[in-house]
């Protein structure tokens, strides 16, 4: 009888396959990080080819490694950078063009276009969402008016869409000889082409946003068997489990609860409210998403503030500044100081996202003197991180009405602990970190398994949880007040960046 279950975690700089027990902890893990492409300012793409090719790659690592093959795993689960769009020729595999990538900017000319005398928010009784550059379907319709041909190849069947969920289960269950082309209600959440009532691909926004319904795929539950692995390593093991990263997070980190919430940082900052079957819409600048769907069970909703950068900044100051050599350096680094020195870093690479919506915005180091040096620096950067989490927090409370008296929180960012402390003095509120802190593939994990009966219920995650160490507030108010003003200050700082004539495809 199988033993584990594999998670495929396709995540914005790297693909890792992890295998758990049914306790919820890791058996073995395999990691690739693939190219960031930047063509040109504001633009930001992935090879989908390379992608497939190192999923691949970490599965087989991951089943080597604990000397495992497929007769061991009960079911297979994916989560995915959830925005990140791509086309590609259903009979050849081949895409039209680079993925392009949740962060990328290119599309904005075309979400204010669509936008109109309405503004942005046209669109969000019905998708949750405002127009704005991170979605899916504005991307999937620039590729289709600046690829020769793709519009009317689209029209004509020949080309699929898919985010990246889609991609993987399309090469994972046979490609070019019969692929499933499916994408689960999270992801489907994600492009502003989905009605969040009726979970179904509104022809009213294709047609608006110029995406023909015929290259959309089939949108299914977040835990259900979609269909076996064929051929390859994990030939017959079914695939059974969809979610979109954030969502994924949530469901392994037993946010199952209305009003339960949690923080992932990673590339960028994700933090979901459990909403129940109730879609509470925002007055805050907050998203409403599908949290997950199980079966033919309601659908669980959330509301979500994302921001677009906060482990990708140490990554710039590691790849591009030269200022670290590796990312945990950034911690022993903040450490040789005890402030920011009255520095603050602003990363609004691509803009501001929640609870701002700010595409006009771009990145600023202000609060510079003599005495800053590069320790403050990379302090400021790590703080950039809380005073946004912070941002959201404060709007989650505003829209939901309840306030947070504790936060879960999760992803590669939470090992660095002054980081975290600064997060709970910032709150004021404890900060909790699970034993297993990669909560992502785990969830993914979860959702299939539970499709497979490889776990009986929901009940089975909240048993398998556990608390790993938790972060108490140390801060006085006055402290607080005066750090959030520099903060105010310094936002304020990067708006109307952005004129006309810039950045513009």
């Amino acid at each position: 009888m199988p033993t584990y279950v594999l998670a495929i975690d396709q995540g914005t700089t790297s693909t890792r396959a992890m295998v758990f027990d049914h306790r919820g902890r890791v058996v073995s893990a395999d990691q690739r990080e693939h190219e960031q492409i930047f063509p040109r300012a504001g633009w930001v793409e992935h090879d989908p080819m390379e992608i497939w090719e190192n999923t691949r790659l970490v599965i087989g690592g991951a089943l080597a490694s604990a000397n495992l093959n497929s007769s061991h795993i009960a079911a297979v689960g994916i989560t995915n950078q959830r925005e990140t769009t791509l086309v590609w020729d259903k009979t050849s595999g081949t895409p039209i063009a680079n993925a392009i990538v949740w962060q990328d900017t290119r599309t904005q000319r075309l979400c204010e276009q669509l936008a109109g005398d309405a503004g942005p928010r046209r669109y969000a009784e019905r998708t949750g969402l405002p127009l704005a550059t991170y979605f899916a379907g504005p991307k999937a319709r620039w590729l289709l008016d600046h690829v020769d041909g793709a519009r009317e190849r689209a029209e004509a069947g020949e080309l699929l869409f898919g985010t990246i969920d889609t991609w993987v289960l399309w090469n994972l269950t046979g490609g070019p000889q019969g692929g499933l082309h499916v994408t689960d209600v999270t992801n489907a959440s994600r492009t502003l082409l989905m009605d969040l009532h009726t979970l179904d691909w509104d022809d009213e926004l294709c047609g608006q946003i110029g995406v023909p319904r015929a290259m959309l795929p089939q949108i299914r539950s977040s835990s259900q068997v979609y269909g076996n692995c064929h051929p390859g390593i994990l030939d017959g093991v079914p695939v059974a489990g969809i979610l979109g990263d954030q969502q994924a997070a949530t469901f392994g980190q037993a946010c199952l609860e209305r009003g339960s919430a949690k923080n992932t940082y990673g590339t960028g900052n994700f933090m979901l409210l459990n909403t129940g079957t109730d879609i509470v819409p925002s007055a805050n600048g907050l998203l409403t998403t599908v949290c997950y769907r199980l079966g033919d069970e309601p659908a669980v909703y959330a509301l979500e503030g994302s921001i677009a950068v906060t482990g990708s900044l140490v990554q710039w100051l590691r790849d591009n500044l030269g200022l670290i050599a590796s990312a945990p350096q950034v911690e022993t680094l903040a450490k040789t100081v005890t402030d920011n020195g009255g520095a603050y870093v602003v990363p609004a690479f691509s803009g501001l996202f929640a609870p701002h919506w700010r595409p006009d915005a771009r990145g600023a180091v202000v609060g510079l003197t003599r005495y800053v040096n590069k320790g403050h620096l990379a302090r400021a950067a790590l703080e950039s991180t809380a005073f946004q989490t912070m941002e959201v927090l404060e709007a989650m409370n505003a829209d939901s009405g309840v306030t947070l008296t504790e936060l879960k929180v999760d992803g590669g960012m939470t090992a660095n602990e002054t980081l975290m402390q600064f997060q709970a003095d910032l709150l004021g509120v404890d900060v909790i970190r699970p034993v297993v802190a990669e909560t992502t593939a785990l969830g993914a994990a979860y959702a299939a398994g539970l499709a497979v009966g490889y776990w009986e219920s929901t009940a089975d995650i909240v048993a398998n949880w556990g608390e790993d160490k938790r972060w108490h507030s140390q801060m006085d108010s006055a402290t607080r007040e005066r750090l959030r003003r520099g903060w105010d200050k310094a936002v304020a700082r990067t708006l109307d960046w952005v004129d006309e004539d810039v950045e513009q495809g």
